[in-house]
Formats: C-alpha cells, structure tokens, sequence
C-alpha cells in the first residue's frame, strides 16, 4: 500500500483515497511531492506554498495530503528513497526527511511502473498505451482507491512536426489516462491531451484535466508585472531574459526543440497581458553545476512620461522543484476534487496554476479570482 498517512492517527480504514499517478515518478519534482505530501501530512512541516492548505479552500472537500497514494511511470531505474537522499546532498530536500518518510517513498516506489518505449521495445504505440492503461488500472485496484489523476510532470519534449502520424510520448500517457478513466494534469510545455487525434476522445469522455506547464518562478513575476505596465499606461519597448538552469531540466532543455515547447508559454504571458510580444528574446542555458537550483533575470525597458526612458531589472534565484512540488499537490487534489463532484473537460479557474492555461484571463490577479470562483463551486458542490 501507498498511502502516505498509513500510519498516522486520521488513517481511517473506510476513508476514500485517491491516487495520483506521476509521470516522470522518480524525478526531482516527483519524489518532492510525494516526500513533501508525507512530511505534511504527519505534521513534519508545514503546508508552505500549497493554496490548497488555506482559509480559501477551506470546506471544498478536497481529498485530504493523508489520503493520496502514489504511482507512476518511469524510464529511470533509481528507487525514490535513493533519489531523496540526492536530493537532500543537492539542497533541494531538509536532511533527515528521507530517512523520516522512508516507508513512505518505498511504498510508492513499489507503484512505479516502466515508462517507455525503452530502446528495443517491440510494442507498437496502441500496445503502449493499452499497457500504461492496464497499469493505471492495477493501481486503483490494488489500492481500492475512488478515483486517480495522472499528472505530467516529464521532462520537456521537443515540439512534434505537423507531418509525424506518431503520439508523442506524453500524448500516449494522456490517451493512456483517458482509456483508464482518470483524470489528466500536463504540468509541463509537452503536447499531452493537446494532440490533435486527442481532442474529440477527451470530449467525448467527459474526464476533468487541466494545463499546461506549471508556473513557477520566471512567468509567474511576469504574470504580475506585465499587467501592471499595460494597467499603468507605461509602454514596453523590450523585455529580454535568461535561465540558468541545470539538472534534468537543464538537460532536457539543451535542445532547440524542447526549449522552443518552453519559451512559447513563457511569450504567451507576455503578448496576452501587452497586446503583443516585446522586442527582445528569452535564452535557456544549461548550466549542470546548478543541479536543481535556477537563476532567472529579466531586463525590462520601457517608456515614462515625456519619452523618458526607464528598466526595470529582476532577478529570481530558487529551487524549481520546491516551487512546483506544492502546486502539484494542489492540482493533483482540485482536479480530483472536479471529477467527483461531476465537472468535466478542461477545469476553469486554474490558469493560476499554469503558463498556457487552457482558458481564463493571463494576469495573476484575474486568475487568482478564477480560483477562488472554483473553490466557491467546488464548495457549493460539497
């Protein structure tokens, strides 16, 4: 069994769980959450970054951080206990909290299945996607779990040609999830449920889902600042910037293709809340020293009153899976939320959540009230 809590007081036999399925399980962001989801959940720390934990929440009936249980899919090898000790040698996870949630991360480990397709697999893409449904299934089984969400939190894929018949790789878990009956979250730039062939099958099966790519640091200080510019009548002329960033993402965004995925989310906030996009490019820069630390600068000019020309320069230095663990918790429960109380299709009000959210204003601000609108919904419904 997986449930986080298994062992705490509030574990109560006959309370629903619900599961959440990782893509990517063994990764940086993965294993934070499901270490993190432990650690809150026994009382080891408190809920810092999850809106979900607040007054605004409150009374929604969201599935309680004791009551998920965690599996996935990967192509990595190593076992979450062993990735949560790197992680804590990296700086990313508090020392002692492994070993503290260890049952914890082995039990969810024992969950995992393998990804694919791995070099060699004879399987054809239906047989691919007919397995990670099966192993979906297995999972609510074995678990005696109400219902599950699959959440995308892969590394970045590279943009797929219009001419290539193929699903890409995130797109065969997204069809994976909708033949399993389980909701979908794309918390990263990859296609997903966005694949053309997808759209009509996502209609049809009435399941919540919501995305894409998380937003978690650069974009999210974008999401406010541009407002206010176009809010206070001050014109952008140009608004240039660049991530240092190493670890798997760092890795992973190396290439052109997968990079372009990501910086087009990031010009998307931007032309949405200034009516078009800036003079000025976004660089993405590999840096493996920086493990899973990234620093983000943006250098933003514009013009004052009389032609005066002004910059305004910023400088965002974190941990990007510390900042986008406690948001997939979040997702991960208000996704699982909209599915038991009926609502299906693209989940309105969490554009606050994401850089190319599927509906709803671009500000910060203007999300933040969608939210809580849902949150109302999710109330009334409770």
């Amino acid at each position: 069994m997986t449930e986080v809590n298994a062992n705490q007081p509030d574990a109560t036999p006959d309370g629903a769980r619900t599961g959440v399925w990782l893509i990517g399980a063994r990764g940086s962001v993965a294993t934070t959450a499901i270490a993190g989801c432990a650690a809150l959940a026994s009382g080891m720390h408190p809920p810092t970054g999850m809106v979900t934990e607040t007054a605004a929440f409150a009374g929604c009936g969201l599935p309680p951080l004791g009551r998920l249980v965690f599996g996935g899919h990967d192509t990595a090898s190593c076992p979450l206990p062993k990735r949560a000790e790197q992680l804590v040698a990296a700086g990313v996870l508090p020392h002692g909290l492994p070993a503290a949630v260890h049952d914890c991360l082995a039990a969810a480990d024992a969950c995992i299945r393998p990804g694919g397709p791995l070099p060699q697999d004879p399987r054809d893409e239906d047989e691919l996607i007919g397995t990670f449904a099966a192993d979906l299934r297995d999972f609510a089984r074995d678990n005696g779990l109400a219902r599950t969400v699959v959440v995308n939190v892969a590394s970045t894929e590279g943009i797929s040609g219009d001419d290539d018949p193929a699903l890409p790789p995130s797109s065969r878990y997204a069809a994976a999830a909708l033949r399993a009956g389980c909701a979908y979250v794309n918390f990263t730039p990859s296609t997903g449920l966005h694949h053309p062939t997808l759209r009509e099958e996502a209609r049809r099966c009435g399941l919540p889902h919501a995305g894409r790519d998380g937003k978690t640091g650069q974009t999210l200080l974008r999401s406010v600042l541009a407002p206010m510019f176009g809010q206070r009548a001050l014109p952008v002329r140009a608004w240039s910037g660049t991530n240092l960033l190493g670890g798997g993402d760092g890795a992973s965004l190396a290439d052109p293709g997968a990079a372009a995925a990501k910086n087009a989310g990031k010009e998307r906030v931007l032309a949405d809340n200034l009516g078009g996009l800036p003079e000025g490019r976004l660089h993405i820069d590999d840096v493996p020293a920086l493990g899973d630390w990234k620093t983000a600068w943006d250098h933003v000019a514009f013009d004052g009153f009389l032609g005066s020309r002004m910059v305004l320069q910023t400088i965002w230095q974190g941990c990007d899976s510390a900042l986008a663990a406690p948001l997939v918790l979040d997702l991960a429960r208000i996704v699982a939320r909209a599915h038991e109380a009926g609502i299906g299709g693209a989940v309105g009000g969490l554009g606050f959540y994401f850089k190319d959210p599927d509906s709803g204003p671009a500000d910060l601000p203007g999300q933040w009230h969608e939210l809580l609108a849902l949150a109302g919904r999710l109330r009334a419904l409770a």
